[in-house]
């Protein structure tokens, strides 16, 4: 028989975020989030808990913990989509489906309790958390940022009724076997042609301090419309820039300035900590720092984080194929991957077409009517 109970007590809240690493150990596939970080989901000031609640849910078997799930009601994202959805998130369990009835039975009632009409994910407290699931490339080696789950997810989920909504594919990028050189003299032009130069901030603190604000600004103003997105809150700022004072590195960013110093166009990517992470569990242990420093450093792969553009600007992006170039021909990464891209964003998926790239991922939100 299985018995749901909900994230109360300090010990539940450790088996909540250690049971996937127990599910996943010795899976080279694969990565965990960082444990602490984890941990924060369950401080009453989370800085997600102006706009949304959340609960947590573990499914406990003969004494063992055999899955777990979490329920977002975010107001912000309903509010702005016109909606009345609950998010389900963190959902892992063993293959079997009368665990996984047990653990969708209890978000679906919160739902209800709650006056909501769907229940759709796997998707975060923003379009910034882990998103998706899995459904194609399973050996492939999981990103810092996305999650990794069994193939057998999908058939748990569909079996109780959950549909696709949306599909987002990942990609690995490759410089061409020979570069084309008018990509250089196209970035070259627009840059002329819009009076448009480069940022040269030479740190990260630099880069930061600099440009935080417009940052979050041309995020905004890009996302928008895009699937699943909610507004940033000061508090979510806040957050974000805290963690990316870790991992950016001025060698993996590229800032587009007006002839006023105002940034119109950004790509961020990210040196992969990925294989640095995986030993540890996500615990920041002193070797794991090491490894972590090591990847930052050196890394073998970069991860692409985020393309910004103001709208008036939008050609200006072609400048990203040739920055993004310039990441993996003049230091140690050998490709890029480029995590989550809805499968209809076709403006996206033809920048790819510059480089050698791979499609080796695909992930699926699902939705159900409740």
């Amino acid at each position: 028989m299985i018995e749901i109970q909900p994230v109360k007590t300090r010990r539940q809240r450790r088996e909540f975020v250690n049971f996937p690493l127990r599910l996943y150990k010795g899976n080279a596939c694969f990565v965990p989030p960082l444990y602490a970080d984890e941990m924060k989901i369950f401080h009453s000031d989370y800085h997600y808990y102006d706009d949304a609640e959340a609960v947590y849910y573990l499914a406990r078997r003969d004494g063992k913990t055999v899955g777990r799930i979490s329920g977002i009601l975010h107001r912000k994202s309903n509010e702005k989509w016109n909606q009345r959805r609950v998010r389900f998130t963190r959902f892992d369990c063993i293959d079997d489906q009368e665990v996984a009835s047990a653990l969708f039975g209890a978000v679906e009632a919160w739902a209800k309790e709650k006056g909501m009409e769907e229940v759709v994910g796997p998707l975060g407290f923003s379009d910034l958390e882990r998103e998706g699931l899995l459904i194609e490339g399973f050996d492939e080696l999981s990103t810092f940022e996305e999650q990794y789950n069994y193939p057998y997810y999908q058939k748990l989920i569909e079996h109780l009724g959950y549909e696709k909504e949306v599909d987002w594919i990942e990609h690995k990028l490759y410089p061409p076997e020979t570069p084309d050189p008018r990509i250089r003299e196209m970035r070259e032009k627009l840059l002329k042609r819009y009076r448009l130069h480069m940022s040269d901030a030479k740190t990260a603190k630099e880069f930061i301090r600099r440009y935080q604000d417009d940052f979050f600004r041309i995020l905004d103003d890009t996302y928008a419309e895009i699937y699943g997105t909610v507004p940033f809150t000061e508090k979510m700022k806040q957050e974000l820039v805290k963690n990316f004072k870790l991992l950016i590195d001025v060698r993996y960013v590229a800032m587009v300035l007006d002839e006023n110093e105002k940034p119109v166009c950004f790509g961020l990517c990210f040196p992969s900590i990925a294989k640095a992470v995986q030993k540890a569990g996500g615990r920041l242990t002193l070797p794991t720092i090491c490894r972590v420093l090591r990847s930052v450093k050196k890394p073998e792969i970069i991860d692409l984080a985020l393309i910004g553009v103001v709208p008036a600007y939008r050609g200006v992006s072609l400048v990203m194929i040739d920055e993004i170039m310039r990441m993996l021909t003049q230091g140690s990464a050998k490709y890029c991957e480029t995590n989550l891209n809805l499968e209809d964003n076709y403006s996206i998926h033809n920048l790819w077409k510059n480089f050698r790239s791979i499609q080796h991922k695909r992930r699926r939100a699902f939705v159900k009517k409740i």
